[in-house]
């Protein structure tokens, strides 16, 4: 979830005051960091993966399934394991986790103990570990509570009883009509962060996802299930003021999209230079693994139209004004933003040549005394337009305690804008100038999946891409702007199977005189989705581009694909695919029999997800709904439904009931 300091918490309109303090500092400190860590060298890969897990709590009695609100006493119990693990190495290898808290007072965050490295054996624990994290998590939860790996919760929001305990909506801090502020994690950051966005923003952030519309769903859509209160200015915002959009489900709090749990991949790169290129590279990946991991078709007791939350979020944390957002004319604010802070990337940032000034085409709005800054104390013009647009933010939480420290030893100024700055990529630098932990990327679109062996296959799946990215020097160049159509595309209803996307035709460099031939990487194995032209690629120019003017058109170097295509390859084309790159690289490593098999089986499942063979949670879950024998078909999830959704997810997690349209044969 970001930087969490202790501390007091300045309320908006005096933290707003020491925006300018905040930005001045941590670009001193991300300099001083910079000066000492530019040339940090590591000797390996080293990834690990985030699992964000909520805490489900049964009314068997009354069959509702409800949020606990208890996950604070279950991480105090877990931290308690973690010490006494440091301590007695006997022990790690059974307690090899680290939990963390989350937005929501239900979620919980799990990562492995010590980070993977990159050997083929390294991947074949990764289920295993995801495995042990939901069983330590299931020790100091109750009889009734169960950890599930859930995008987003189903009937969040909903009136009735469903929180343990219960809590009626409408606090302070999020002055929501549907959520109370009880469900946001008791940490002071978050209440302030969800109470700070409020009040910067003018008004209450609104989400609108758009309804589902089934055989009874009315039309227009208008819900009825919105309350009206008079307590606070912003109460009149849903429907007075029309916050509230016909035909679509609203939301007015912060926790309707922090409150979804996500898959995220973080890698160490041996250098800087490194990490920069696998940001780059992985970005056009971002929303075709959106619409792959796709897990999200309901909220607030909805089924919507869309299957991820990715829009959700954004929306949830949009803080820009009317004015940054373009809807009155800049009078108190420096700058239009075209974007919210949770969003995909805005620019490549590699020095690479294969990265052309024309993929960067979208406008990028950064504080020009800042880059004036970096780049007088050398930070080239890609990364320095970088954190200069990160920059353009104002950070929203400031303790007291921490407004005056030492730039040369902390870089809390810094990551408190880097850390709110919630992008599909994120460009991390090393935590401080001494700490062993290099330069760092985050892979952020992923949703969570159901089981643990759908989650583990992802995060391998991803490593896999990476070390193969690097092995062979691939160019997966596009525009930033289709990067973002991608993006808003990969939210349409099952777009795994009915949407093409943006990719680029030729992914591997062109052939030089006296090196193989373009179709195979560096002379290894033939990709076995594809052969690639032998003959084309010199004369296309869909290859790194190396030879081309900048200004040149370079839509011919793209073109709409689907994602079976694009994970499975499409031999006519001469396209390999990523998972014949993957395997290609694969090829290329001394690895024994059993373990290739075992890496297979989780690459088998990306291939039949892509294919359409497996369905995506999202789709899946949508027809358990319309499937239910409670369902009117009129978009409406009750708290049945709910109930037996959440049950019959937690019986497929353990093995107990078998989802072959979702999970095929595959063991969980």
């Amino acid at each position: 979830m970001g930087l969490l300091s202790l501390g007091t918490p300045m309320h908006w309109d005096e933290a707003k005051k020491y925006a300018d303090h905040v930005r001045t500092h941590g670009i001193i400190q991300f300099l001083n960091l910079w000066e000492a860590t530019k040339d940090s060298q590591k000797d390996c890969l080293l990834w690990g993966d985030e699992i964000e897990y909520m805490v489900v709590s049964y009314d068997e009695e009354n069959k509702k399934a409800k949020l606990s609100l208890r996950v604070w006493e279950i991480l105090q119990e877990l931290a308690k394991e973690e010490e006494e693990a440091a301590k007695d190495p006997a022990k790690k290898l059974l307690v090899n986790s680290s939990w963390h808290p989350e937005y929501g007072r239900y979620m919980l965050e799990g990562t492995p103990g010590e980070p993977y490295m990159g050997l083929p054996r390294d991947l074949l624990e990764v289920e295993r570990n995801m495995k042990l994290r939901r069983e330590l998590a299931c020790k100091f939860m109750k009889p009734n509570e169960v950890p599930i790996t859930l995008t987003s919760y189903p009937r969040l929001g909903c009136a009735g009883e469903g929180l343990d305990p219960h809590h009626d909506p409408h606090g302070p801090a999020a002055r929501s009509l549907f959520v109370p502020d009880e469900i946001i994690n008791a940490h002071a950051r978050f209440p302030t962060l969800t109470a700070n966005i409020r009040r910067r923003r003018g008004a209450k952030v609104a989400i609108n996802m758009p309804i589902f519309h089934d055989k009874n769903t009315p039309k227009p859509f208008i819900d009825p299930t919105i309350p009206t209160y008079n307590d606070y200015p912003e109460d009149k915002n849903a429907i007075e003021e029309g916050a509230a959009l016909p035909d679509h489900i609203y939301m007015d709090a912060m926790a309707f999209g922090m409150g979804c749990c996500c898959l995220q991949i973080t890698f160490q790169a041996v250098n800087v230079e490194e990490a920069r290129k696998i940001y780059d590279q992985m970005a056009p990946l971002g929303p075709i693994m959106l619409a792959l991991t796709a897990a999200a078709p309901i909220y607030r007791g909805y089924l919507s139209d869309v299957d991820c939350r990715w829009n959700v979020i954004a929306q949830s944390v949009d803080d820009r004004t009317e004015e940054e957002r373009g809807l009155k004319p800049l009078k108190n604010n420096k700058y239009r933003i075209a974007k919210s802070r949770y969003d995909s990337i805005d620019s490549y940032i590699s020095n690479d040549p294969s990265n052309k000034p024309e993929y960067n085409d979208i406008p990028l709005v950064f504080d020009e005394d800042i880059y004036k800054k970096l780049s007088d104390n050398g930070i080239d013009n890609l990364l320095a337009r970088h954190i200069s647009h990160l920059f353009i933010r104002d950070p929203l939480v400031i303790f007291h305690e921490l407004l005056n420290i030492d730039d040369n030893e902390s870089t809390d100024h810094f990551e408190n804008l880097q850390s709110t700055n919630w992008q599909t990529m994120r460009f991390k630098p090393p935590p401080s100038k001494t700490s062993p932990i290099g330069w760092r990327v985050e892979f952020r679109s992923m949703e969570i999946q159901l089981t643990d062996f759908e989650n583990a296959a992802f995060a391998i799946f991803i490593v896999l891409v990476t070390r193969a990215v690097l092995s062979f020097n691939t160019n997966f160049y596009i525009p930033i702007s289709k990067v973002d159509e991608n993006m808003k595309v990969a939210h349409h209803r099952n777009a795994v199977l009915d949407e093409k996307f943006y990719f680029r035709k030729q992914i591997f460099p062109q052939s030089r005189p006296g090196t193989p031939a373009a179709g195979t990487p560096f002379g290894s194995p033939k990709l076995s989705n594809a052969t690639l032209p032998r003959t084309a690629a010199t004369n296309n120019s869909a290859t790194s581009g190396a030879s081309l003017a900048p200004g040149l058109d370079r839509s011919d170097e793209y073109e709409l694909m689907t994602i079976n295509e694009i994970i499975n390859g499409a031999p006519s084309k001469g396209f390999p695919g990523l998972l014949g790159l993957v395997n290609s690289y694969l090829n290329t490593l001394n690895i024994d029999i059993e373990t290739r098999c075992e890496i297979s089986k989780y690459l088998e499942l990306i291939k039949k997800r892509a294919n359409g063979t497996l369905m995506t949670a999202a789709s899946w879950m949508r027809q358990f709904v319309q499937n239910h024998p409670d369902y009117k078909q009129d978009s409406v999830v009750s708290e049945k439904i709910n109930y037996d959704l959440v049950k019959m997810i937690e019986k497929i997690n353990k093995g107990e009931v078998q989802a072959p349209e979702l999970l095929g044969n595959f063991s969980v």
